[in-house]
């Protein structure tokens, strides 16, 4: 008993999906600890962190004019280094983490980033104390957390929908065989919504707003269902609140062309996808995971495209936190998924 309270201790090990939307973590033994916006909210004049995650969340286009709402991760990648590298330090603060013990940091990435944008996520994590880093791509975690057959030799097709991007890969044998990542995902879909706003009702409505609209009426064709919303705004013209009623068939006009332009990143994918592999999707399917594939309808929508079946995992949301978690589990059984990014030359 005193050994196992010991080696309980010692184990730090620590999975994180540092998403453009929401940071997950994940540790071994414990599960998902934290489960926060990807938001700081700042000082202008001095760069103090006022808030973070949930805090920050609600301050979005409320704050005044010395503190300002930041999201550190844009597309997936660091887009502040500092930023993000506090973050990351105050959530792992949260989630109790043994000080005593450096932690070996598994992170889940887009599958498109540069090395350089690699080094990044490795650096924020060393400069938090992580003693081994280690990346794992977002679709191969989140098909290991959906519990696809990874290292068989049988293709499995994965379309992850994050908030600033969309991993869609074919994975057999635990390697990516063909896969896409584009940055159109649920934050441009959000921004598609202010815009159509703009356009249609000269009505400028915040980031907090559009994503609350395309959680309750967001819907890809062919879903049909008639619904409505009143959504409270500034008149671009007038200068003053006004409020507008919406329909569930104005907001799926809206998300038109990030629906589309996903649907069409699928299509690209199956067909660079090699004929052997092609006929295990046909019978196996094609599996959604991500917070965009809560989008009413994008699973029809993918079907009637690609003629195959399509399936939303039960919890898409945390797919890819799990999976990372899971490899960390056994890190020796998932060592051909798992890479370090590239040193420069002398580090």
């Amino acid at each position: 008993m005193a050994f196992s309270f010991f080696s309980d201790l010692m184990i730090n090990d620590i999975a994180i999906d540092l998403g453009t939307a929401n940071t997950l973590i994940y540790i071994k033994g414990k599960g998902i600890v934290v489960d926060e916006p990807s938001v700081v909210a700042v000082k202008k004049a001095t760069q103090e962190i006022v808030a973070y995650g949930d805090e920050a969340k609600e301050m979005v286009g409320r704050t005044p004019g010395e503190i300002i709402t930041v999201r550190p991760m844009q597309g997936g990648v660091i887009a502040d280094f500092e930023l993000t590298e506090q973050m990351i330090r105050f959530f792992i603060r949260k989630a109790k983490v043994n000080r005593f013990v450096r932690p070996r940091v598994a992170i889940a990435i887009p599958s498109g980033i540069t090395e350089v944008e690699k080094r990044a996520v490795r650096d924020a994590a060393e400069h938090v104390g992580a003693r081994e880093v280690y990346l794992v791509d977002e679709p191969m975690a989140a098909a290991i957390g959906i519990g696809l057959p990874i290292e068989e030799p049988v293709g499995s097709m994965v379309v992850d929908i994050g908030g600033g991007t969309t991993e869609i890969a074919v994975i057999a044998l635990s390697g990516i065989v063909t896969h896409i990542s584009i940055r159109i995902a649920g934050d441009e879909m959000n921004e598609a919504i202010v815009q159509y706003f703009k356009k249609k009702y000269s009505l400028l409505i915040g980031d907090n707003t559009a994503e609350m609209i395309k959680m309750r009426l967001g819907s890809a064709a062919p879903y049909n269902e008639k619904s409505s919303l009143s959504v409270k705004g500034r008149n671009l013209l007038e200068g003053i609140p006004k409020t507008v009623e919406i329909t569930s068939a104005e907001v799926q006009e809206a998300l038109t062309e990030p629906v589309n332009a996903i649907a069409e990143a699928v299509k690209l994918c199956l067909e660079r996808t090699p004929p052997e592999l092609s006929a295990d999707i046909l019978e196996r399917g094609i599996i959604m995971s991500g917070g965009g594939a809560l989008l009413k309808g994008l699973d029809e929508r993918i079907r009637q495209e690609t003629d195959l079946p399509v399936i939303v995992t039960d919890d898409p949301l945390k797919a890819v936190v799990m999976g990372t978690g899971t490899v960390l589990s056994d890190i020796y059984k998932f060592q051909k998924v798992l890479t370090k990014p590239k040193r420069e030359y002398g580090e």
